[in-house]
């Protein structure tokens, strides 16, 4: 695994994109209702079991327009929300936090995993737009997964049962019912597949060509 500077790398990011490992539209294994994913690229914490190893290099993977991100969740019609998951997302979260609002303004919900604790994230030394992206969550799962404390059940929405769900708006507070034991296979117009959910692996592939009609 390549080494470099995590915080080189995200200088390397352009302003207004985002470097991300992976995107799906119509997920309905992370999080409420039917979701389009953002896996970012980039994590320090290289947790012993964790779903998503190539997610841990901060090199430069696919780098994408915020605009064009948004432009398509919102060109399909049953992304009710958008859910960041990495790879570690608070390590990019000024660039999140500009999105997570563009698609708030057109009516969709915004949750994010994190390896983070809150209490962390609202700390002084927490990663940069923390805040920022903080105020546009409507629901966080945070805590790193923690192998030895693993959750497989039809009753829990986290992976690890040190981790908390976090529900920052009362509306969500009856739709936290995803489990930690499903599992969503997504075939691309290539014939990739994107493996996602409990155990799901999201092996980085290149974002597919989006036209508009």
């Amino acid at each position: 695994m390549s080494r470099v500077n995590p915080y080189l790398s995200l200088l390397e990011i352009p302003p207004g994109y985002l470097n991300i490992m992976g995107y799906v539209d119509e997920s309905e294994v992370n999080g409420p209702g039917c979701r389009a994913v953002i896996w970012v690229q980039g994590c320090l914490r290289e947790c012993q079991g964790c779903f998503n190893p190539a997610s841990w290099s901060f090199e430069i993977n696919q780098l994408v327009e915020i605009d064009t991100l948004v432009e398509r969740i919102l060109d399909n019609p049953r992304n009710e929300g958008v859910t960041f998951s990495g790879g570690e997302p608070f390590w990019q979260a000024p660039a999140l936090a500009v999105l997570a609002r563009k698609v708030k303004a057109a009516g969709l919900n915004v949750m994010a995993f994190t390896g983070f604790t809150l209490e962390q994230l609202k700390d002084a030394y927490a990663p940069a737009g923390a805040k920022d992206l903080l105020e546009q969550l409507d629901i966080l799962i945070d805590g790193p997964y923690v192998e030895a404390l693993a959750v497989n059940s039809p009753d829990s929405p986290v992976s690890s049962s040190n981790q908390r769900v976090h529900i920052f708006n009362p509306a969500f507070k009856d739709q936290i019912t995803w489990a930690s034991d499903q599992v969503e296979i997504h075939i691309l117009k290539d014939g990739s597949r994107i493996i996602t959910g409990y155990r799901g692996q999201m092996l980085p592939t290149e974002l597919e060509p989006y036209q508009t009609s």
